[in-house]
């Protein structure tokens, strides 16, 4: 890879979240990585944050980002460490988005 290319990606040890992978609203094919049931509708960077904040995370934050499926969108993403399987750590973030979205 072009060194250029290489100074956007994030490190090797971090895990990279996107709300869009907890919008109920897009399918699978869209970026949605939780069930439908899990996700919630139209979740915000801030929704994200605090999420990760309340499940134990200390996120990094990256509001500038566009994830590559939606590139006419400025969501921005958040950065973890990688301490546990992706899976587990979207569904504990979702779990914990749902709470406060009731």
């Amino acid at each position: 890879m072009p060194f250029s290319l290489l100074a956007h990606m994030p490190a090797i040890d971090k895990l990279v979240i996107w709300p869009l992978y907890f919008d109920s609203n897009r399918s699978r094919s869209q970026g949605r990585m939780v069930s439908s049931a899990e996700g919630v509708s139209n979740p915000t960077l801030d929704e994200v944050i605090t999420a990760a904040i309340r499940t134990g995370f200390d996120p990094e934050v990256e509001r500038e980002k566009r994830h590559p499926k939606t590139w006419h969108e400025s969501a921005g993403r958040i950065l973890l460490p990688k301490k546990e399987p992706k899976s587990l750590v979207l569904k504990r973030i979702a779990k914990n988005l749902r709470g406060r979205r009731k």
